[in-house]
């Protein structure tokens, strides 16, 4: 009886560690807000990649670290069909993606990116978390450098958690809303 208490307390102890924080938070599931926070350094990313390129910097290099930090080409696949791809619908891998953010290997693709945006908003969605990931759909706003007036774009995102807790995007699918 001994033995199998002290083996419950172990596992008991084992599972307690498992979900334990740095900070010692009793969980480390996905919440709301860390979709939110995704969803920031993202939007900041893409218009960070058009003011690189407007001030003539390395503008590919923003992409590549944009793509790096927050999408899951190095630890899964990612399916990803972006807004303006209609030749060569789904970016499969990293230069791929790239290619779509800032121009590069597929021919459709005049960078995305580097159009540039202004501003990149989140709006109304709806957002479902996991222990070790969230899906988010609704919609998100840009707004062009030459233009006032924000462009709509509907969007599905899945995140997946890598092994230092970040969320890593593995579906990203934007379409322009249907028009009768």
């Amino acid at each position: 009886m001994k033995l199998l208490f002290m083996a419950f307390m172990a596992l008991f102890i084992v599972l307690q560690t498992a979900h334990a924080t740095s900070d010692d938070t009793v969980s480390t599931d996905v919440t709301r807000e860390d979709v939110l926070k995704a969803q920031e350094k993202w939007a900041a990313g893409i218009v960070g990649i058009g003011k690189v390129y407007t001030e003539e910097g390395d503008y590919k290099q923003s992409a590549t670290d944009l793509i790096n930090a927050l999408y899951a080409y190095d630890i899964s696949a990612v399916l990803f069909k972006p807004t303006l791809a209609s030749a060569d619908q789904f970016r499969e891998t990293f230069d791929e993606a790239l290619s779509y953010f800032v121009g590069g290997i597929i021919e459709e693709d005049k960078g995305f990116a580097i159009k540039p945006w202004t501003n990149v908003r989140f709006g109304a969605q709806q957002i479902i978390t996991y222990p070790t990931a969230a899906k988010a759909s609704g919609v998100y706003f840009f707004t062009p450098a030459d233009s006032e007036e924000e462009v709509e774009v509907e969007f599905s995102f899945g995140y997946m958690k890598d092994t230092d807790g970040h969320l890593r995007i593995n579906l990203h699918h934007s379409s322009l809303p249907y028009q009768p």
